[in-house]
């Protein structure tokens, strides 16, 4: 019953992180906020944002109460992780530890929204091009892609960027499992 509920917690909290990260990138990469899906994000993340916004104001280029909300879901999932498991509260003296795995958390989130958005671009490029949410999509992964096509051109009308994209990220989630304690 103890892995349906961590199962469970798991989903919840990455889909509201990966909802809060969308909200962040989606500011840097200045989506116009009455675009369907901004509108969506920003509907079911304005709660937790709104108050945050005394706090860390809108900056140029970064959604910091965005990212400090994300942080801080990060953190109460790894608390309440904690709970289920040993069914006790961390310590004091653990805050900062968690602190720290709650940054690599939101990491991982990000990665996997990486790996989740290029995917659904690279798939949906391929089986309808024209589909409705394709330039959202486009949008969100473009200044990603768009590095890596500089340095690799398509080849034979090929565009393998998704690809290297996909690797890079996956790369880069092996390389915080240590840091996340999951």
């Amino acid at each position: 019953m103890i892995d349906v509920f961590r199962f469970l917690l798991s989903i919840a909290f990455t889909l509201f992180g990966a909802a809060l990260l969308m909200r962040a990138w989606m500011h840097g990469i200045r989506m116009h906020p009455f675009n369907p899906v901004a509108r969506v994000l920003i509907q079911y993340t304005e709660w937790l944002v709104r108050p945050l916004r005394r706090v860390f104001p809108v900056h140029a280029r970064f959604d910091w109460a965005s990212l400090f909300g994300t942080w801080l879901t990060a953190l109460i999932y790894l608390v309440l992780l904690i709970l289920v498991v040993r069914q006790a509260l961390p310590t004091l003296d653990m805050l900062p530890m968690i602190a720290g795995m709650a940054l690599a958390t939101m990491c991982k989130w990000a990665l996997n929204l990486i790996i989740w958005l290029t995917l659904a671009q690279a798939i949906l490029s391929w089986i309808n091009p024209l589909a409705p949410i394709m330039p959202v999509l486009t949008t969100v992964t473009a200044p990603l892609l768009d590095p890596i096509r500089r340095i690799m051109p398509k080849t034979g009308g090929m565009d393998f960027s998704p690809l290297v994209l996909l690797v890079i990220a996956q790369v880069g989630m092996m390389l915080l499992v240590p840091y996340t304690g999951q």
